[in-house]
């Protein structure tokens, strides 16, 4: 293609773009639109439920209200962080003003439509990559298969033909960095919320699941205690 050739080896970013997406061209159909709908929805939608596994996982293994707080606090910045990612993200896209890769390069095998938006920085990108760091704060090894996801997410928008690996790039260090940069100040503010709902008789068990023996201790006006041990079942990555 003739975009190919006026692009091969000048500019390594384009010239990964055609190598990526080239896996397309090459690929059956039903490949091509499995990986469409991954990339566009479906890692998203696993991300989603990793936050509702770590949540049920940490809210399960909490020993008191305060660590089942915390933990809560945590999970529940992920896609809020998410969400505050996207948002620094409106300006950045605005300022670049980075056209996407089709409508400047020949050749290359789109496989989803209607994408008119600026390409830098990738959304779906930001969003993955904030969401995984989120929960690699608060569970390790659920937020290292986040994180996985997420890396395959910037693989599928490249292979999508949709964003240059420099969006997805870009993306990814803008989500890590919200995620990190924030988490302190956010699970500061959401910790006591956290921890009113969880003492509510009502909705209590949306922060954590309370032991016979805590409601036991509640009943007679023992106060909380510390179980040896406990900080630890929450699995923070700090």
């Amino acid at each position: 293609m003739a975009g190919l050739d006026e692009t091969s080896g000048s500019n390594p970013d384009v010239s990964l773009l055609y190598d990526i997406n080239g896996l397309a061209k090459a690929a059956p159909g039903w490949l091509d639109r499995t990986v469409g709908f991954i990339g566009e929805y479906g890692l998203l939608v696993g991300m989603v439920l990793l936050v509702l596994w770590a949540w049920w996982t940490l809210r399960r293994r909490a020993a008191t209200l305060g660590d089942a707080a915390s933990s809560t606090a945590a999970v529940l910045w992920a896609p809020l962080g998410a969400a505050v990612a996207i948002l620094v993200n409106v300006p950045i896209r605005g300022f670049v003003e980075r056209r996407r890769p089709f409508l400047d390069h020949q050749g290359l095998e789109v496989l989803v439509d209607g994408k008119t938006d600026f390409s830098f920085v990738s959304d779906h990108a930001t969003l993955a990559m904030a969401m995984g760091v989120g929960l690699f704060v608060a569970h390790r090894r659920i937020g290292l298969a986040a994180i996985g996801l997420a890396v395959v997410e910037g693989f599928c928008r490249v292979y999508m033909g949709v964003h240059y690996p420099t969006d997805v790039i870009g993306g990814f260090a803008l989500g890590t960095a919200v995620a990190l940069l924030l988490s302190p100040l956010a699970t500061a503010l959401l910790t006591p919320l956290a921890r009113a709902v969880g003492a509510s008789r009502r909705v209590g068990w949306v922060v954590w699941r309370r032991s016979a023996v805590t409601v036991a201790q509640e009943t007679v006006g023992i106060p909380e205690a510390r179980t040896p041990g406990g900080s630890g079942d929450r699995d923070l990555a700090a």
